[in-house]
């Protein structure tokens, strides 16, 4: 059976590695361009690409999946199979034609709840405490197709966004290799999604990272930790982005801060910058000021400009 696979980050690796461990016939793999990173904006290969190249296997990098030529360039492939994880496009109808098997994709989330592109990070933000991966056949719609299989992984308290990734990187391949062998065999029986329960994750914004202080704190724990280690959240002091990248969890039956508004700053110390909320405080300990690098809450304490009763945001 020759397959095509699709995927751009870390957490499709595992799976392309699989199917390889596994003996299955991957005769392409396809990503998204080389994308410029960093302050240099250097151009950067995708998880998937460098995976890929040290396998010997053939690249695609369409910048457009449903341009005719980019159609065209992946029928030359003549798949029977094409497997996606987190591959960032939506393929189109006349790629999903392509494989007699048809296309099947590992998913981040219990489906049908969290549609979309950022799954994983939406599901920490949104406080939840179990989620898993979906490995589903695709549709013309948004991760709308038959479920063929799904798999539960319990969300801790101190999971980051990166920490699920791996979680989820490796139930996914765990869940794609128990279930090749009646995808080899054909077309399998799948359950069709309840759209009724259908919840969405969009991919993040901006304004996705930024802070605001008048909600609650366990809220803004959430939010801080969905977004680690991608992109931060931020906050202004002074006018320029100050980001946070941990915090300690607020206990239920502390509700201190008094009077402040929030986004007060009511203490710096080694332990942290601590801010009032919505219904609390919250305790950053790891911080970033503008232009400078992130440093722990004692390290950032020990030449800190920030006073109490600075008001952020």
């Amino acid at each position: 059976m020759r397959i095509v696979f699709m995927g751009t980050p870390a957490f499709a690796v595992p799976s392309l590695r699989m199917l390889l461990e596994e003996g299955y016939e991957v005769v392409a793999v396809v990503t998204q361009p080389d994308r410029p990173q960093g302050r240099k904006k250097t151009l950067a290969p995708t998880p998937v690409k460098v995976a890929a190249l040290e396998l010997g296997l053939p690249v695609l990098q369409p910048e457009r999946l449903r341009r005719p030529e980019s159609v065209a360039e992946l029928a030359a492939y003549e798949p029977d199979l094409i497997v996606t994880a987190a591959y960032g496009q939506i393929l189109p109808k006349s790629v999903l034609e392509l494989p007699a098997n048809g296309c099947v994709n590992v998913h981040g989330s219990l489906l049908p709840k969290y549609r979309g592109g950022a799954p994983i990070q939406r599901c920490i933000m949104n406080g939840e405490k179990v989620t898993g991966v979906t490995l589903m056949y695709m549709a013309e719609g948004l991760d709308t197709g038959d479920m063929i299989s799904r798999v539960e992984v319990a969300i801790e308290d101190d999971d980051t966004s990166g920490t699920l990734f791996e979680k989820l990187s490796v139930a996914g391949r765990d869940l794609l290799k128990a279930e090749m062998p009646r995808l080899a065999a054909g077309r399998v029986e799948a359950a069709v999604q309840d759209d009724s329960e259908a919840t969405y994750a969009p991919n993040l914004s901006r304004e996705d990272e930024r802070i605001d202080w008048s909600r609650g704190s366990l809220d803004l724990y959430n939010q801080i930790r969905g977004l680690v280690p991608f992109s931060g959240a931020f906050t202004l002091w002074n006018g320029e982005t100050f980001k946070t990248w941990a915090a300690v969890k607020p206990q239920a039956e502390e509700q201190p801060g008094g009077s402040a508004a929030p986004g007060t700053v009511l203490s710096v110390s080694e332990r942290g910058v601590e801010v009032k909320t919505g219904d609390g405080t919250l305790l950053l300990t790891t911080v970033q000021p503008a232009g400078k690098k992130a440093m722990s809450a004692a390290d950032f304490s020990r030449g800190a400009t920030l006073a109490p009763g600075t008001v952020l945001g």
